[in-house]
Formats: structure tokens, C-alpha cells, sequence
């Protein structure tokens, strides 16, 4: 388990700079496949594509994901079907990348290495591009 899997996202009501390039980085590397992107509207956020084998998986994991959010009371943008999820993690009240940011995508990583021993058959990753 990562250490920022065990901490619990911190409400951001807009009152902290987002991280910047280098501090996005050292945080990246404590975190599994999670591509950083920028764009203009969301600044920098973290994006992560997850494979598989059918629909009843894809929504079964995107609920646990839900539950987890629900909890840490951090929500991200989540789009899936049949075979596919893909989850997009940013703080919109700074519109960019903070520690909790992290630890959610921390938390998700957690989620699908569990589903992986337990009940899914394959869980694969793929690029966004």
C-alpha cells in the first residue's frame, strides 16, 4: 500500500496555489500509471484508462471507486462501458493538482489491485492517446 493510500483527502476550498510541475512529479512516482495531462480548462490532472472483460466489471469497479469517493469527499470524473473505465482526478477549486489528488488516485490504485485478486479475471491498462 502506497502511504497516500492511507491518508484522507483534505477539502479544498480554493485557499492553496495547485502544485506546480516539480511537485507534481515527486507525487507521480507514488502513484501506478497515472498520466498527468494539462489542458486550459482543468489545468494539470491525473487521468488513468483501466480494461475490462465485460460491462458488469467496468460498473462494478467505477461503483467502488464511487464509494471511495463518497468517503474522502473528493469526487472525480469518471466515464465507462462496456469493457472500460477512465477516471480524471483534479481539484477543481484550484483548478490543478493537489496532495489529495494523489492520495484518491492512491486509493483507486488500491481498489483495483484488490479486484484483481478477488474477482476480476484481467485488468489491464491502456495510454489515453
Amino acid at each position: 500500500m502506497s502511504d497516500l493510500a492511507s491518508k484522507k483527502c483534505v477539502p479544498c476550498e480554493g485557499n492553496i496555489p495547485p502544485f506546480n510541475i516539480d511537485e507534481i512529479h515527486k507525487y507521480l512516482k507514488q502513484v501506478d500509471g497515472w498520466e498527468v495531462l494539462e489542458d486550459k480548462i482543468d489545468g494539470f490532472h491525473l487521468i488513468k484508462n483501466f480494461k475490462f472483460d465485460n460491462f458488469l466489471q467496468s460498473q462494478e469497479f467505477v461503483n467502488k471507486v464511487g464509494e471511495v469517493a463518497e468517503i474522502e469527499g473528493h469526487h472525480p470524473d469518471l466515464w465507462f462501458g462496456w469493457g472500460y473505465a477512465r477516471i480524471k482526478i483534479f481539484t477543481h477549486a484550484i483548478k490543478g493538482l493537489a496532495e489529495s489528488d494523489f492520495i484518491l488516485a492512491a486509493k483507486i490504485d488500491n481498489i483495483i489491485n484488490v479486484y484483481s485478486v478477488l474477482s476480476l479475471k484481467k485488468v489491464t491498462l491502456y495510454r489515453s492517446h
